[in-house]
């Protein structure tokens, strides 16, 4: 428990600079990296005829968003299919099928990160970097640049200028994804994880027999993985492994690299309404004296902004009640291992590395599912029952933090709800950060909170209603257990 209270406490120590650094560049304004990245960013904007001054409504902003994503797909699928050529190809991979292509980089594009193969062998070095590695840095890009464009329309005066999506897009990833990565990457290979073009490595075994070591550009990939709160893995076995994730540094790194965005998005937020609304006391003429005095009674106020520390506490109430479910499941053992005579009393050890123990398995695995990550150091499917139905809960809900900025949208949906039901019960008009929420507002939310578990449930039984999806289980019995035949 008390390794547990430690990540937390330094988490919430290190998140505080890397949210107002994130806020300085959504908002524009002064960081101490400025004399570096504006000249790239300048050379970029040049190369590809951007106009950083020219700003685009939520329209604009949506269709360039989509459109690059679209020329981003048709170039991954391409190289999926044409990866068996000699370049950064030592394990001879051969060319990916092409729905598996399909379904390969639509996975990783819109950052669902789902995995029909296993990377060690479905993937040459050269698939692996420019498909899954850029992928996932253009996906958590564009994630966190459509939620600063959100949170701009929530804090600004007009939906007619929400920013530029290919500035946020090259800001976002030069100033935060890039850096980050870089740091973190290197801080992987000191701890063992392989950064290299090798090829595969066989090796003799302590009991005599072969095994097949991989090898590759694996902490580039881990990195950016955790940061950008991807999921998926250089290996099949993803994160559980020892070249994935060989020490408990390495494990506290991609911890850490989950948690810090989507809390550092929290804190944007906070901080870009509370400038917003210093603008409209300044416009209306009224003293800002008072509410300056105000903020400094309070650190979180003044640190997260209030409506910054309000999702902020929801989401961090929600992230400890479920890490203290599964750690307590976990930690009292599989009974029914114990009644065939195995010792239980270091808790479910079954799917975990001894490496890791209980207590940083349990961290991880409410983690990677409150921050929408995909990325495992055990076996979920190993889980206890109350434990297992944490990380479930967690996706479900997809606002425990969430990823690249999904969480604290999907929040905002929730109070702006809670807001509107609140002012019906009082007669008044439901506001919410200066904006009234009439029909309109409400049918669009009611849309957002809907499609989430509209979209599982009806493809699930679609899934268990139709030959072909029932061709793919591999638990006969299901179908009658979904029917109630059982």
């Amino acid at each position: 428990m008390l390794q547990l209270a430690l990540t937390i406490l330094i988490y919430l120590i290190i998140v505080i600079p890397v949210g107002i650094y994130v806020y300085h560049i959504a908002a524009g304004k002064h960081t101490f990296a400025d004399p570096v990245f504006n000249r790239i960013d300048g050379a970029i904007y040049k190369v590809s005829g951007i106009n950083p001054q020219k700003g685009m409504n939520w329209k604009v902003y949506a269709i360039a968003l989509l459109g690059t994503n679209a020329v981003m797909v048709l170039i991954g699928y391409i190289i999926l299919r044409i990866q068996s050529i000699g370049f950064f190809n030592p394990n001879g991979i051969g060319n990916m099928e092409e729905t598996l292509s399909f379904n390969t980089i639509i996975s990783f594009m819109t950052n669902t990160n789902l995995q029909h193969y296993s990377g060690e062998s479905g993937l040459s070095y050269l698939s692996q970097m420019l498909v899954i590695t850029f992928m996932m840095f253009v996906s958590a890009a564009t994630g966190y640049a459509a939620c600063i464009a959100f949170i701009r329309g929530l804090a600004g005066k007009t939906k007619d200028n929400v920013g530029n999506f290919f500035v946020d897009l090259v800001r976002i990833t030069t100033r935060v994804l890039l850096p980050f990565s870089i740091v973190g990457g290197l801080l992987l290979v000191w701890q063992g994880v392989p950064q290299n073009f090798s090829g595969n490595v066989v090796v003799d075994t302590i009991e005599g027999a072969k095994q097949v070591i991989a090898m590759g550009p694996v902490a580039a990939l881990e990195i950016i993985k955790h940061l950008g709160t991807n999921g998926g893995g250089f290996i099949g076995a993803n994160s559980t492994t020892p070249i994935e994730n060989p020490t408990i540094i390495s494990n506290l790194i991609e911890l850490y690299s989950m948690m810090l965005l989507p809390g550092a998005c929290v804190i944007t937020f906070g901080k870009m309404v509370r400038d917003r609304k210093r603008v409209l006391a300044q416009e209306n003429g009224e003293a800002l004296e008072a509410q300056k005095g105000k903020s400094r009674k309070s650190f979180t106020v003044w640190m997260y902004g209030r409506e910054g520390r309000t999702i902020f506490a929801a989401m961090g109430i929600i992230f400890l009640i479920g890490l203290s479910v599964c750690f307590w499941a976990e930690t009292q053992g599989n009974p029914a291992l114990a009644d065939v005579g195995l010792s239980q009393s270091m808790g479910s050890m079954e799917g975990k590395e001894v490496r890791f123990g209980i207590a940083q398995s349990a961290m991880f695995t409410t983690t990677t599912t409150s921050f929408t990550t995909g990325t495992v150091n055990n076996m979920h499917d190993t889980l206890t029952p109350l434990g297992g139905m944490i990380p479930l809960l967690h996706m479900m809900l997809n606002v425990v933090f969430g990823g690249k900025g999904v969480g604290l949208m999907n929040m905002i949906m929730y109070a702006i709800l809670a807001v509107f039901i609140c002012g019906l019960m009082i007669g008044r008009t439901p506001e919410y950060l200066g904006k009234k929420i009439e029909g309109r507002e409400m049918k669009l939310t009611a849309l957002c909170i809907i499609i989430h578990p509209f979209l599982i449930l009806m493809f699930s039984a679609i899934a268990v209603g139709t030959p072909a999806g029932l061709e793919g289980l591999t638990n006969p019995e299901l179908p009658r257990f979904v029917s109630g035949a059982v």
